[in-house]
């Protein structure tokens, strides 16, 4: 088992002042008397996962909440480029730490691999990481748009892609639309618009200014402003270089006295003063050089008091065009280019009218093609969709229930602008597609299918979004799977099928299940109880790994407080002994046994008695075992 979350901790949260939870890649389930505060460690992953924080869970008298998550073999794969690209690093074993914390004063920080990021790299690591499927969970698939998202949840790839099209192509199409209908209905001030915009451009191109053009002008006025003084300066330096043209020698420049010095020093009978005449060599190409250079700039400067003028006049133009749009001769030619594509987008001319709702309606034909083969591919995974979660609820005390998964098109209204026509039918093309998605539940055999909040009683509603969230697992990329109480309504029978098919799932997936049910609990691989404490008339709760024995105790009590009794022992033990013979089955014959009626004894006893606890001891805040 990959990617799972090893190990979580949990401080300052509610009822829990410190408590860490040592979690098993295979099913891990929590339990707890009613108030111990097992929804904390729900509410710690949720803020480990990114989730909205909230002050209110702070625990009184304490500063801050805080969740620790270390997350383990983040060795490859789209959380390891989360990991690396938010400037984090694994630690030597590959695991990464996550942490979360929330002040009293409301503030949230977040923390991955030791350094600081934002609330949201959190949530894009656990969107990879971590699914977590709880009560408000249930109460959101009963609506239309997440019942379509389970559906492409589910259908995977085939959905995605064409979806993914659509959606492009949707969007090219609104614009389009909303381009020519902007056209059409602002046509006189478009067209006033479109008049200053060519009187700019006509005003600019009459100009014609380059490129940096102004700054290049100032540099040459600056020179022909002075270019007696320059040329002074330029003929006076060339000067002592070369020396004099005439060649008096009373004035050999900086060039002959280099000679003279080179002659001498060549001439020398000692070594050393022999050696410096390279470097005086050296020094005299340099000179030469620069002589030259200036040279060329006498040559180059101008004295020209008409072309003075002339770029005077020239600036003046310039001006003129950067006191109107702009700062700078760039800046003018910036705002020429942006005027130009603005004319493009004005002209509301019959032809430019006409191009615009061909290529309107070129892409509604080109969406009503994606959207149908959206609704084509959603129609096929809604049948196998369908039957997986019917097979599901067979194995789940609902034998002859079904889950129907329709597809239907959404009629557009009479003034809908985002209408495509698809088939024979004109549908309204919302993000999503044109598609109404519903699950319908058969509550048995001669039954009509009816949308499942208007079929099912609370604990039917409960399996049935057990078994969609079993059939959704299945399609999780995710490595964690977070079950909060969704068998909250179950008992008997059914909540031993429960526990069946969590222990199956936890075969492929890291299974975290918070749980009052005991036949669930008794299908752990790891047992959590949650203990609470009162001291001085302060409530503290903490978090403890169970020995097999104390399980036996913990669930005797979960079976309506009989703890103390040796029924109650029995009856754990029998639901302990039955849970381990099934994980101990090979896959293949654990998966046929979900299927067949289950051992009757054990959960018939149970089962009547199965309630959230009450009557147990209460045992002391406890820590890390």
């Amino acid at each position: 088992m990959v990617d799972v979350l090893a190990e979580m901790r949990i401080q300052g949260l509610g009822v829990i002042e410190d408590a860490v939870l040592e979690l098993h890649p295979g099913l891990t389930v929590v339990t707890g008397e009613t108030g111990a505060g097992k929804t904390m460690v729900v509410t710690g992953l949720h803020l480990l996962s990114g989730g909205r924080s909230d002050s209110s869970k702070v625990r009184a008298g304490a500063g801050r909440a805080t969740v620790e998550g270390r997350f383990a073999d983040l060795t490859d794969g789209p959380a390891a480029r989360t990991v690396t690209d938010a400037g984090a690093e694994p630690d030597e074993d590959g695991s990464v730490i996550a942490l979360r914390s929330v002040g009293a004063d409301g503030r949230s920080r977040a923390h991955l691999g030791g350094r600081s990021v934002p609330v949201g790299v959190l949530a894009e690591l656990a969107e990879q990481l971590l699914a977590v499927h709880g009560q408000n969970d249930q109460l959101r698939l009963l609506r239309p748009t997440e019942q379509r998202a389970v559906l492409d949840r589910f259908a995977g790839q085939p959905v995605a892609d064409v979806l993914a099209e659509y959606r492009r192509v949707r969007q090219e199409w609104l614009s389009v639309s909303a381009e020519l209908d902007r056209r059409r209905t602002h046509t006189r001030e478009l067209a006033q618009q479109a008049d200053l915009l060519r009187h700019g451009l006509t005003e600019i191109e009459a100009v014609d200014p380059a490129p940096g053009e102004d700054t290049d002008l100032t540099e040459r006025v600056k020179r022909l402003s002075a270019a007696e003084e320059l040329r002074e300066a330029a003929t006076a330096a060339q000067l002592a270089l070369t020396g004099s043209a005439d060649g008096d020698p009373d004035s050999p420049g900086a060039l002959g006295l280099l000679g003279e010095a080179r002659r001498r020093l060549s001439g020398a009978d000692d070594t050393t003063l022999r050696e410096f005449e390279p470097r005086l060599a050296e020094a005299a190409v340099l000179l030469d050089e620069v002589g030259g250079e200036l040279a060329g700039y006498l040559d180059s400067l101008e004295v020209d008091p008409a072309r003075l003028e002339e770029i005077l006049a020239r600036q003046a133009e310039l001006k003129k065009l950067t006191r109107k749009y702009a700062a700078d001769v760039d800046g003018v030619l910036a705002w020429a280019e942006d005027a130009r594509q603005q004319l493009s987008s004005m002209d509301t001319s019959e032809d430019a009218l006409a191009e615009l709702e061909a290529r309107r309606d070129a892409l509604s034909t080109e969406l009503s093609g994606h959207a149908a083969r959206l609704s084509a591919a959603r129609a096929e995974a809604a049948a196998e969709l369908g039957e997986r979660i019917s097979t599901e609820l067979a194995g789940l005390a609902m034998g002859q229930a079904g889950i129907e998964v329709t597809v239907r098109g959404r009629p557009a209204g009479a003034d809908d602008t985002e209408a495509v026509v698809v088939g024979d039918e004109t549908l309204h093309a919302g993000p999503d597609g044109v598609d109404d998605v519903e699950l319908r539940l058969r509550a048995h055999s001669g039954a009509q299918p009816l949308p499942v909040h208007k079929a099912a009683s609370g604990g039917e509603l409960s399996r049935v979004m057990l078994a969609t969230e079993v059939v959704l697992a299945h399609a999780d990329t995710v490595g964690t799977l977070v079950f909060d109480e969704v068998d909250a309504g179950v008992g008997g029978r059914a909540a031993v099928e429960i526990g069946r098919r969590l222990a199956t799932l936890a075969r492929t997936h890291q299974v975290l299940v918070v749980t009052h049910l005991p036949q669930v609990a008794a299908f752990a691989d790891r047992h959590l109880v949650v203990d609470k404490d009162t001291d001085d008339g302060v409530t503290r709760s903490g978090v403890r790994v169970l020995a097999t024995d104390e399980r036996v105790t913990e669930l005797a009590r979960m079976l309506a407080g009989l703890d103390e009794t040796e029924t109650g022992r029995a009856h754990a033990e029998e639901l302990l002994d039955a849970a381990e013979r099934y994980k101990a089955a090979p896959a293949s014959e654990a998966g046929a046994r979900s299927e067949a009626q289950p051992d009757a004894q054990p959960e018939a006893r149970s089962g009547a008695k199965a309630g959230r606890g009450g009557g147990g001891r209460k045992r002391s805040a406890g820590r890390r075992s």
